[in-house]
């Protein structure tokens, strides 16, 4: 059995993906306030959109990989297929949209928060497993039983509670506190999960391996995760709210009753 380095870099790719993790819930959890706010249905698909994007592509998909960054098996170097890659990440993406969608739509009563938290976890465990299997190495790749499972339910319970923090959280501290938590979450089902995976090396394990390496994967992904991130703040920032539309609304009602 080979040898397996879950923190090759030692905690810089932990760390650092646990704050991917945390930013993506922050800004999620942002825009789910502004669909509680949003005056109309379209208004109201748009920030659930962006809250997709948030949770499912930064807190969820590019934490997986930059923690996959810090991954290492001894005497065998690793490739990455990039379509399985892009579709592990549409699998995050859509998975989470459609946990929001269903929550988001509507009031958010406990059987729909349960149910979209049930689709949504099994999503986001599904998109772990498939981006493993974008991994290339010269070796036969196993998984362990309990673990598995153990990751499984996991990603269940933290999709579960980021619904009902979607439906219920609305203060800046309350979000921060959440995002903290659901980082904890993501973190632990994606380290989980990578503790049941073993390794047996073939004997040729020096051959060539397709697929890209991680350094010709990162720039493209980190120039992703920026403009994402940039772009959801923006979103944020020229979008107004409800205190917002308060305050405009109290300036014309001033305004028109000046002779």
């Amino acid at each position: 059995m080979a040898e397996i380095h879950h923190f090759e870099y030692g905690w810089l790719t932990p760390s650092a993906s646990y704050l991917l993790a945390v930013l993506g819930s922050a800004l999620g959890l942002t825009c789910t306030v502004r669909v509680r706010q949003a005056p109309n249905a379209r208004q109201r698909a748009w920030w659930l959109i962006l809250a997709a994007w948030a949770i499912g592509g930064t807190a969820i998909w590019t934490m997986h990989f930059m923690a996959m960054l810090g991954f290492a098996v001894v005497g065998t170097r690793i490739r990455y297929d990039i379509g399985i890659t892009v579709a592990s990440a549409a699998l995050a993406i859509v998975t989470v949209g459609i946990g929001l969608f269903i929550v988001g739509m509507g009031r958010g009563t406990v059987p729909k928060i349960l149910a979209g938290g049930l689709l949504t976890g099994l999503g986001v465990a599904a998109m772990h497993y498939v981006g493993m299997t974008a991994m290339h190495l010269n070796g036969q790749v196993d998984y362990a039983t309990g673990p598995v499972i153990a990751s499984v339910v996991i990603a269940v319970v933290a999709a579960t509670v980021a619904l009902w923090l979607a439906v219920t959280v609305r203060s800046p501290l309350a979000i921060v506190g959440s995002a903290l938590v659901m980082g904890i979450a993501v973190s632990g089902m994606h380290y989980t999960g990578m503790s049941a995976m073993s390794v047996h090396l073939h004997d040729n394990a020096t051959a060539a391996l397709p697929g890209a390496t991680v350094s010709t994967l990162l720039l493209p992904i980190v120039l992703t995760v920026i403009f994402g991130v940039v772009a959801l703040v923006y979103a944020v920032l020229a979008a107004p709210n409800e205190e917002d539309r308060a305050a405009v609304a109290y300036l014309n009602a001033r305004m028109a009753e000046r002779p």
